[in-house]
């Protein structure tokens, strides 16, 4: 296969380009209520930092977007990054049943993509995963625009949810 010559620009959705706020407490109460707050994703706003800065790097790059949000909720992902007039591209989930940490689950990707195309940018607001994907030689975008959430982050890292 031939590598293209538009590079890749990859976003994370939560708490990059949508705040996740008003759904988070779904998870600090035990147990945590995932249902919930993967249904309550549509209703995310727009992050306007985040948002823009995707707009921008689509004048140069194919936009691919990188979520740890699992696969069952495609449809209604789909439907916010077109609502919010976000560039079209690939959305990579996790498999419903991967509860690997997303510094593993997202890296993984990010080779597979960087094998026929130049990954220019990752975008993320997971200091672990932007820490390895940094580490495997990818330039990292830190999204530090949204409110940081030790309980998602726990979730994260620990329990492999987002």
């Amino acid at each position: 296969m031939t590598r293209s010559s538009r590079p890749l620009a990859v976003f994370d959705l939560d708490n990059t380009l949508s705040d996740t706020r008003h759904r988070q407490h779904h998870l600090e109460r035990r147990p945590r209520d995932w249902d919930a707050f993967f249904t309550a994703a549509p209703h995310d706003p727009p992050l306007a930092t985040g948002v823009r800065l995707c707009r921008e790097a689509a004048a140069d790059c194919d936009i691919v977007y990188l979520t740890g949000r699992p696969e069952r909720c495609r449809a209604d992902t789909v439907a916010w990054l077109a609502a919010q007039g976000l560039p079209e591209g690939p959305v990579h989930m996790r498999r419903n049943q991967d509860r690997r940490p997303a510094r593993v689950t997202k890296l993984e990707i990010l080779r597979r993509l960087s094998a026929n195309r130049e990954v220019r940018m990752l975008v993320d607001d997971d200091e672990l995963v932007c820490d390895a994907a940094e580490r495997a030689g990818f330039r990292v975008v830190r999204a530090r625009w949204a409110e940081e959430s030790e309980t998602l982050v726990q979730a994260q890292e620990q329990e492999g949810r987002t």
